[in-house]
């Protein structure tokens, strides 16, 4: 069917940020009802303890408050645990929360009790005089000793602290090793990191008896998950309760969980009848909002002597924290990553997943995928320095060709599926990439800069991402009366710019302007089903769903215009809001007109072949995952004397696919990297022995600065995937996935001739400066000029 193609494949600029430059988004503490109360919870102090008495007096007499609620005071409904959200067979112990804790905390900040209160003020006021009796348990605060022979369990409950385990072989591995020409071995540990979006989590919930409504707003990425969960939860019926995702500011991931606040405020709603506000403050998001890592990885690579690939041995610990909100998406997507764009054709991976008494972990940005590929790039350079061959040179050798594609794995998929990569220039993406930071030109400008007494290093990492996660995505598009077109889907946009693009996928179809088209997200009374905005998964589902659906009303419209011009089909077209007889503008029907006709006359029977509404509704649901990937290349200079690391360039050969805007594809791409960045230098989410958070703020937890991150460079290769009408792929974490790997390589190329390794993130100064004065670095610098 003809299409303009004006919108799709342009540079649009995002629909979204006038209002909010102009200060007219809707957050969710922009929500202020009549009669709204707020509330603040009572936090456990300790990391294991059993919870032994409550005692709410004091604070219920605290003017202004209204309740006091404990575990005991919520509907029996809500005194179970949260449910299992992504099960996987290889789960053991399959723990999740309960909304306010029954008798045993198992990590700082697990809520105990709730306050609503007039104001935030007086609630917090009266949560500090709510005294809760506990008896301190041991704790674990590290995932290598979670393990241990006689380690104290992170559940009183529980046997041993094992959550998970998973054994994957993929050819035959021991074959591989026994004939390799060089095998090499490292162990990489990558430590817990926080996603902070500029806007913590919140809720505001509205009860009204009238009509026996439950309505909830969430600073979220998922509202028909949240939906399904508080329908568990409440034993609510689903027709009366509405979740609205309005304004996001910024998901990163942890906001896909459900959350015990989200329920509870929903109870309290219900239970004192009045709306009821909670915002999280910057305290709480260090104590309770999901993180990601740490990760233990013990690498073994198999080659030959020509640098081809053998084998691979994995063996990965994974700390999941205290419970799994997510079940184990995060580790398994890390270790069936790890193969990246190259041809490996034995494994054996072993996963080990971990209690530990810290907050739980689940997908971040990249969701374990940079994990994988830290390894696998990490290891390759070591391979590379052993076979005296470059970097670029050991992976160009062992890349899935374009002629190999669709090109199977081995490993089953996080969505059930095999990880087959469908389509993909490997080889080129790499070499687009090192032609733009110049790579061959690096040795001189590395030569020069050691003659100023400057240390700068170049480094590499590829990556292939699974994308476009079923199990699908709806999308309704309707022509209505006043001529404009609505498109109301299920997807949860914070911050990616999907009204912009779905509604450039739709002006092309329907032949209208990016000004005509209203586009309505995050809503549960919107469209009838939904998944939500995570694992770069939107523009495959939402944006094939409304490519099909803005299909079928484009016919809709073609078929009833021919019978109220009294025209064949073949002899009309639509441009600007109207269907026209070709060479005949003066004779036409606006979308307004058909609109009207179409929703009928009372008593009167429509002409045959002409149905109701000038509307469709789709569900896209992909066949499996879509494959986007990339290479990354950074150039830093390191500061001896301080460990300081600047990147001085970075480049980037990246390919998802169909573009449909590459203004935001970019834009995704610059604020991975900020991301990256930030995993590879900067942030650390400490705890002490006892598992005690030891970094609950700004000043001790670093996020990269404006002045940190620099502008990349891209190129951008364009291989449509086969598996969806549109030929896109996903391309919101490609610019996190393997910065850190890419960054931590140029670093230990810049101190190349002191013979420092790096084997963990972050890499900090200090670290830098330790392993320097190891090595006795300072007696061997280069003089300064």
């Amino acid at each position: 069917m003809a299409t303009t193609n004006k919108y799709v494949g342009a540079r649009v600029m995002r629909t979204e940020d006038p209002a909010l430059l102009r200060g007219q988004g809707q957050y969710v503490d922009d929500i202020h009802l009549e009669g709204m109360l707020e509330a603040s919870f009572v936090r456990s102090p300790h990391a294991h303890a059993r919870v032994k008495a409550i005692d709410i007096a004091p604070a219920l007499a605290v003017p202004g408050v209204h309740a006091v609620l404990t575990w005991g005071d919520l509907p029996a409904s809500a005194q179970k645990v949260l449910p299992l959200l992504v099960p996987n067979p290889a789960i053991i112990q399959p723990k999740t929360q309960y909304c306010l804790a029954k008798d045993e905390v198992c990590f700082v900040g697990e809520a105990v009790a709730v306050v609503v209160a007039d104001n935030r003020y007086i609630a917090e006021d009266a949560a500090s005089l709510v005294e809760v009796d506990y008896e301190t348990l041991p704790a674990i605060s590290h995932c290598g000793t979670s393990l241990a022979s006689g380690a104290v369990t992170v559940h009183s409950d529980s046997k041993d602290n094992l959550a998970a385990h998973t054994h994957i072989v993929v050819g035959k591995p021991e074959d591989a090793f026994r004939k390799a020409d060089l095998v090499v071995r490292e162990t990489y540990w990558q430590h817990r990191g926080c996603a902070h979006p500029m806007e913590t989590r919140g809720v505001v919930a509205e009860y009204r008896a009238v009509t026996g409504e439950l309505t909830t707003w969430c600073s979220g990425q998922s509202p028909f998950l949240e939906k399904k969960c508080l329908v568990d939860l409440l034993d609510w019926n689903p027709e009366l309760l509405r979740v609205i995702h309005p304004d996001v500011g910024g998901g990163f991931g942890p906001k896909t969980m459900f959350y015990i606040e989200q329920a509870v405020l929903a109870v309290l709603a219900v239970r004192l009848k009045r709306p009821m506000k909670w915002i999280e403050d910057r305290r709480e998001h260090f104590l309770t909002t999901t993180q990601e890592r740490d990760q233990k990885w013990d690498v073994e690579l198999a080659l030959a002597r020509n640098g081809k690939i053998l084998g691979l041995r994995v063996a990965m610990l994974h700390d999941i924290g205290a419970y799994l909100p997510w079940g184990i998406v995060t580790p398994y997507i890390a270790i069936t990553t790890t193969p990246g764009p190259y041809v490996v054709p034995n494994m054996d991976v072993d996963l080990k997943v971990v209690f530990t008494n810290k907050v739980p972990t689940s997908p971040v940005r990249g969701a374990g995928r940079p994990q994988g590929v830290f390894a696998m790039e990490r290891i390759l350079d070591k391979a590379a320095a052993e076979l005296k061959i470059g970097q670029d040179e050991i992976r160009r050798r062992n890349l899935v060709q374009p002629s190999q594609m669709p090109y199977e794995v081995g490993f089953i998929y996080r969505d059930g599926k095999p990880v087959i990569y469908d389509s993909g220039d490997y080889p080129v993406c790499q070499a687009r990439a090192l032609e733009l930071a110049d790579y061959e030109g690096f040795p001189a400008r590395k030569k020069k800069a050691l003659a100023e007494g400057r240390y700068i290093g170049i480094g590499i990492g590829n990556y292939v991402e699974g994308t476009g996660l079923g199990p699908f995505e709806g999308a309704t598009v309707r022509i209505q009366q006043n001529s404009r077109v609505a498109i109301l889907t299920g997807a949860a946009p914070h911050g990616q710019g999907h009204k912009t693009t779905l509604a450039q996928i739709c002006a092309d179809v329907l032949g209208v302007d990016l000004g005509q088209i209203d586009v309505v997200t995050g809503d549960t009374d919107a469209v009838s089903m939904g998944i939500g905005t995570f694992a770069s998964r939107i523009t495959v589902n939402a944006g094939n769903s409304v490519h099909i659906a803005s299909q079928a009303v484009r016919a809709k419209a073609l078929k009833l215009a021919a019978f109220m011009l009294e025209a064949p089909e073949r002899e009309l077209e639509i441009a600007q809001g109207c269907v026209s007889i070709k060479g005949r503008p003066d004779k036409y029907k606006s979308f307004g007109e058909l609109a009207r006709v179409s929703y009928g006359v009372p008593g009167f029977s429509f002409p045959e072949g002409v149905t109701c509404g000038l509307e469709h509704t789709e569900y896209f649901s992909p066949e499996r995952s879509t494959y986007c990937n990339g290479t990354h290349v950074a150039e830093v200079e390191v500061d001896i004397r301080t460990g300081y690391v600047k990147v001085l360039r970075y480049s980037v050969g990246h390919d998802s696919g169909k573009l449909i805007n590459p203004l935001l594809v970019d834009g995704q791409v610059q604020g991975g990297l900020a991301h990256g960045l930030g995993n590879a230098l900067l942030e650390w989410m400490g705890y002490d022995e006892n598992a005690q958070p030891v970094t609950t703020n700004f000043g001790e937890y670093l996020l990269p600065m404006a002045t940190d991150v620099p502008k990349v460079d891209m190129v951008h290769i364009e291989t449509p995937s086969p598996l969806n009408p549109l030929g896109v792929k996903g391309a919101g974490e490609g610019g996190t996935i393997p910065a850190a790997a890419a960054i931590t390589a140029a670093i230990e190329d810049a101190l190349g001739s002191f013979g420092v390794k790096f084997k963990e993130t972050p890499v900090f100064p200090q670290r830098i400066v330790e392993l320097l004065k190891e090595t006795g670095a300072y007696s061997k610098e280069a003089p300064r000029r």
